[in-house]
C-alpha cells in the first residue's frame, strides 16, 4: 500500500472522520463503519484533505480535464478545496463548479453556481464516498443537460466496494452506466487491512470483534469481483 493511502487513514481517524461501531447508512444499510466528510471542521484539516484528493486525481488521471464538480452539499467544499491543491501544488488551474439543491428563480437563477458548463468541457466529479451510487444517478442528468461535457471520472476518498443496485459494486456501476472511470484514495480493504495491523496514537480502531463483524458485513453486502 502507498505511504499516501495510510497517512490518509490515518488522517480520517483523528479528523473522527472515519469511524467504527453501529450506524445507518444512507441506502439504509446497517453498517459498522461510516465515513463522514462532514467531519472535517477547520481550514488545516480540509486544505489536507485537498492535498489527498489532488494527489489521487493527478496519479490516475494527470492534467485530462478541464472541471470538477462538487454535488450539493459535501460535494461543495470538496471540489474548491481540490481546485485550489491542484493548482498550487501542480500548477493545473481548473475550473469549478457545484450544484444548488433548489434553482435560484431570481439573478443569473439556474441550478449551478462557479464554472459556466461548456460543450466539450471535461469535467471530474467529486465526493466523499459512493455506497449505493444514489447521488450520482441524480448528478448526470444535471451536467448533461447543461452542455454536452465529457464525463472523465468520479473520485471518492473511500471505495466502500459495496453492491449497487445489482451485485457489482456502485463504483463499477458507474463506470459501466456513465462510461467514465473511477477513483478512490483508499477502498474497505486498504483501511481494515491497515488498522488491523497498526493502531492511531496508541489506540486500536478494529480488534478480532470488530474484524469479524466487518467482515459479516462485506459477506452481505460486499460487491461480486
Amino acid at each position: 500500500m502507498d505511504d499516501y493511502k495510510r497517512e490518509f487513514i490515518e488522517f480520517m481517524v483523528r479528523c473522527d472522520v472515519l469511524s467504527f461501531g453501529d450506524f445507518t447508512a444512507k441506502s439504509g444499510r446497517k453498517t459498522p463503519y461510516f465515513v463522514n466528510a462532514g467531519r472535517y471542521r477547520t481550514a488545516a484539516q480540509l486544505a489536507r484533505l485537498a492535498r489527498f484528493y489532488a494527489q489521487a486525481i493527478r496519479r490516475e488521471l494527470g492534467d485530462g480535464f478541464d472541471v470538477l464538480f462538487g454535488p450539493a452539499y459535501k460535494g461543495i467544499p470538496l471540489a474548491v478545496s481540490t481546485a485550489l491543491a491542484l493548482e498550487q501544488l501542480h500548477g493545473h488551474d481548473v475550473g469549478f463548479c457545484f450544484n444548488r439543491k433548489e434553482a435560484k428563480d431570481h439573478g443569473e437563477g439556474g441550478e449551478l453556481v462557479g464554472h459556466a458548463l461548456r460543450d466539450g468541457d471535461r469535467v471530474v466529479i467529486i465526493e466523499d464516498v459512493t455506497t449505493a451510487g444514489t447521488s450520482i444517478r441524480e448528478t448526470v442528468p444535471l451536467l448533461r443537460a447543461a452542455a454536452k461535457v465529457e464525463l472523465i471520472a468520479l473520485v471518492v476518498s473511500v471505495d466502500r466496494q459495496e453492491r449497487g443496485t445489482g451485485e457489482k459494486s456502485a463504483l463499477a456501476e458507474v463506470r459501466e452506466s456513465y462510461g467514465m472511470r473511477t477513483v478512490a484514495i483508499v477502498t474497505i480493504d486498504e483501511i481494515t487491512e491497515h488498522l488491523r495491523s497498526h493502531s492511531v496514537d496508541g489506540k486500536w480502531l478494529i480488534d478480532d470483534a470488530g474484524f469479524a463483524r466487518i467482515k459479516e458485513y462485506r459477506k452481505q453486502w460486499g460487491a461480486s469481483a
